[in-house]
């Protein structure tokens, strides 16, 4: 067991890029803790060296963010739910429980977290059409994007094949009705729904966009993911406002359910203020 899994981790809410072009000045770096890994280490060298990829989450989170007034679904959410995909997945393996990969292909553990890594960064490519059937629009935006990408780690056109074969099906199993078949499609899935805290929520809110999606998000101070008692993994989520509930009951339940992950995470949700923070102080239709 390394750190990375013997450790709590609080998910902390990265500032978002300036508006504008995704120009070298004008971006972040995605990271996740690789150091273990050397195949992911390659992998993460190409994709911050892919500025067709980076201008793709741009593009995704202009259709949600300006067009939309939803949540952020940009380089911030997918870099996010990359780092809780793989600290579910650690935690998981420090239990025994073992990925599809190495159990329906011989394959390894790192190869899984290469999985749902890669799977979880390119989720929602398909939001730079359109956020209808996007799901549908990632499998073939993400198709192109893994030919370029998997070559750096995977020379092996078979392995290769397997592991992006892998990757498209937990991206199309994160949908409302996706049925995730692999643990590692199961891990994306709940993953994506516990990028909840208050910073995803920040841009449409201050914009004045008051609906029960962003005041909700706004009610989430923290999510912390660490060893469960009961369960192999915790799900801890502070919030400042009872409004959070919403995350929790409508949308983390939601992608839970049929997740194949019901069995191995517990969720316990708190607002350890005295009183509640008030987050809207009038709401007019």
């Amino acid at each position: 067991m390394t750190s990375e899994t013997s450790e709590s981790l609080t998910l902390a809410v990265p500032e978002p890029p300036a508006p504008g072009l995704p120009l070298a000045g004008n971006r972040i770096a995605v990271h996740v803790p690789d150091r273990h890994n050397p195949i992911l280490q390659r992998i993460m060298a190409a994709v911050n060296a892919d500025d067709e990829l980076y201008t793709l989450w741009y593009c995704q989170n202009v259709n949600a963010v300006d067009r939309l007034g939803m949540t952020d679904h940009g380089p911030v959410h997918v870099q996010i739910v990359a780092n809780i995909a793989l600290r579910l997945l650690r935690l998981l393996l420090a239990k025994g429980i073992r990925p599809n990969v190495v159990r329906d292909h011989g394959l390894t553990n790192e190869d899984a977290e290469v999985v749902v890594v890669l799977a979880a960064l390119m989720h929602d490519l398909g939001m730079s059409i359109h956020r209808i059937a996007h799901e549908e629009y990632s499998l073939f935006v993400a198709q192109q994007k893994l030919a370029d990408i998997l070559p750096a780690a995977y020379p092996d056109p078979v392995v290769r094949t397997v592991i992006r074969s892998e990757i498209l099906h937990a991206i199309i199993a994160h949908r409302r009705e996706g049925r995730p078949l692999t643990l590692e499609a199961g891990i994306v899935r709940v993953a994506d729904a516990l990028d909840m805290a208050q910073g995803r929520s920040r841009i449409p809110f201050e914009r004045g966009e008051l609906n029960i999606h962003s005041v909700s998000a706004m009610a989430i101070e923290k999510v912390t993911l660490e060893p469960g008692d009961t369960k192999p993994v915790r799900a801890r989520i502070l919030m400042r406002n009872s409004a959070g509930i919403f995350q929790i009951d409508e949308l983390l339940k939601e992608k839970l359910r049929g997740s194949g992950l019901e069995d191995y995470i517990e969720v316990i949700a708190t607002i350890e203020r005295e009183t509640e923070a008030p987050l809207v102080q009038i709401f007019r239709l």
